[in-house]
């Protein structure tokens, strides 16, 4: 699996009890075989995208006030591939 989709499975993780879309996305994420994120992005609908922007931009900045450049810079190719 791609590394940025494994910190997106990881935080998904943290979502699925809470979020039915979570636990959809969690899924998709590892029941299916996806190369990069630009191919995870394109099999998304409208819903799977909004659910995203969402928790994104708030993911994107606890990784950022954490000092995890690595897990900000590579959320925030997830979010800006969604736009």
């Amino acid at each position: 699996m791609d590394k940025t989709l494994g910190y997106l499975r990881e935080i998904l993780s943290n979502y699925t009890e809470k979020y039915s879309e979570a636990q959809h996305l969690y899924r998709k994420l590892t029941d299916e075989n996806f190369t990069s994120e630009g191919s995870f992005v394109r099999q998304l609908n409208q819903e799977e995208m909004d659910f995203l922007n969402k928790l994104l931009p708030n993911e994107i900045k606890h990784a950022k006030e954490s000092e995890d450049h690595t897990r900000a810079y590579q959320l925030n190719e997830v979010y800006e591939l969604i736009f």
